[in-house]
């Protein structure tokens, strides 16, 4: 049986869909959820494990390696999509704020990476390990400075990651700008947003899940961060 890939916070926008994408290619998947939306039901028909965890548990770390491994022996890949785009502006309490884009963002991968490492290592062939970050990484971002923060402590791990796991573990980063709106963005919020890019298009979730595909085939990229933001960056 093929070894599973570990996505966590896949029950909706990119994580859904590189859950479904592989799903449909017949790669099993493990996935974690914080809130059990209808998907999951018809998820776990499918054939995946879905995990609730949520990441605010001091305990939530250690009670999904141990239901990981009580499923798997080893691990093609994990995924680390789990994420929180929370800002100063809605959090007086600043210090708490920060804890939790530290957490979720660096934390909870960092010790996931370490503690599931053995899993990767016995996976028959090159395994990966890939981190959403974010086009603000590059940028930094004047409302949502925890989190921005947060994403490049996570940027900075693969590095690190990717040095120490060589070269049976193959760790990168995808940093991602505008991929899909939320239903409630108001047209002059996607007007203006879309404006920020060369390309200046909704690209819609495809292109995460062509990105991942291209780390996942390569046996040469390491230690990188792909960008995915339309060449916004020369705006």
């Amino acid at each position: 049986m093929t070894a599973p890939i570990l996505i966590t916070g896949a029950a909706q926008r990119i994580g859904l869909a590189l859950v479904q994408h592989f799903v449909k290619n017949q790669q099993p998947v493990i996935m974690t959820y914080r809130a059990r939306h209808n998907i999951i039901d018809e998820l776990e028909q499918q054939g995946v494990i879905c995990i609730e965890s949520n990441f605010d548990d001091a305990d939530a770390v250690d009670t999904l390696v141990a239901n990981v491994k009580m499923h798997t022996r080893s691990l093609k890949a994990i995924i680390h999509n789990a994420s929180s785009w929370d800002c100063e502006g809605q959090n007086p309490d600043h210090s708490r704020l920060f804890d939790n884009m530290i957490r979720i963002h660096a934390k909870v991968p960092y010790l996931l990476n370490m503690a599931m490492s053995d899993l990767l290592l016995a996976y028959d062939d090159i395994a990966d390990i890939i981190h959403l970050t974010d086009y603000v990484v590059e940028t930094g971002s004047a409302k949502h400075i925890a989190y921005a923060a947060s994403k490049a402590t996570l940027d900075n791990l693969s590095k690190s990651f990717a040095a120490k796991f060589a070269p049976r573990i193959k760790v990168n980063a995808i940093a991602p700008s505008l991929i899909i709106f939320n239903e409630h963005d108001s047209s002059e919020y996607k007007e203006k947003t879309l404006k920020k890019s060369l390309m200046a298009i909704e690209p819609g979730c495809r292109e995460i899940v062509n990105s991942v595909e291209l780390l996942l085939n390569s046996n040469y990229i390491t230690g990188r961060t792909l960008p995915v933001d339309g060449g916004r960056h020369l705006k």
